[in-house]
């Protein structure tokens, strides 16, 4: 729910601005205002502690499906207007300043993938654990994305996405990088208070060489 509401407002951004640098930001603030949202209807913004569901067993996942999974179809009926609407406002909040050049972890995985401008703003709420909260990794949530966003475009046939190799092979690239840990505040080793905190560690080289590991998921060769 988080991820397609990220993409949801960057796409909404990158339709409302014509900077690019503002459309990022303002992309970033939106995803940080869905996140509080989602947070305090579901209280808790990760899956595994929503669902109670480990989903790397085959057989939880069906059993999941079969018995539980109408209670993610409830919460998403519920937040859907709380959505909306905390993504309205950080769409239309105004952004005294702006930090120069604007950057995001996910929009630069995203840009050496090949992203259009319009993808690069899409995955920008990514940043820093999605809206600079610290949690899974925003840079390995832009690769994934690019690489399913791939995958679903050469398939000629009705294959579903959820046996998408592209997507294992960029998990296990990113896990091989960072030592099987997910979490941003873990891998960046710190929080980002800030738009601007986010923009300077990047600026400095913070993440680097996962940046350049993940883009090179890119072109399907790693496994």
């Amino acid at each position: 729910m988080l991820w397609g509401a990220a993409l949801a407002v960057g796409a909404e951004s990158f339709r409302r601005y014509d900077d690019r640098g503002q459309a990022m930001v303002v992309a970033i603030t939106a995803t940080q205002n869905l996140m509080n949202s989602f947070a305090q209807r579901a209280k808790s913004v990760n899956c595994r502690d929503i669902t109670n569901t480990d989903f790397s067993s085959g057989f939880n996942l069906v059993k999941y499906i079969l018995f539980k999974a109408v209670s993610c179809f409830n919460l998403a009926e519920k937040w859907a207007p709380e959505a909306i609407q905390s993504a309205t406002e950080g769409l239309s909040r105004e952004q005294i300043s702006l930090p120069r050049p604007p950057i995001s972890c996910a929009s630069e995985v995203a840009q050496k993938m090949g992203a259009s401008d319009k993808e690069m703003i899409m995955v920008a709420g990514f940043a820093g654990g999605l809206g600079l909260s610290g949690n899974a990794c925003g840079a390995l949530s832009a690769a994934i994305w690019m690489n399913t966003l791939a995958w679903c475009r050469k398939q000629t046939n009705s294959k579903l996405p959820y046996k998408n190799p592209n997507a294992t092979n960029t998990l296990k690239a990113f896990y091989r990088a960072t030592d099987f840990e997910i979490l941003c505040h873990k891998i960046a080793g710190q929080c980002f208070k800030t738009i601007e905190d986010h923009v300077e560690f990047i600026k400095n080289g913070g993440c680097d060489k996962l940046i350049d590991d993940l883009s090179r998921t890119g072109d399907g060769s790693v496994s």
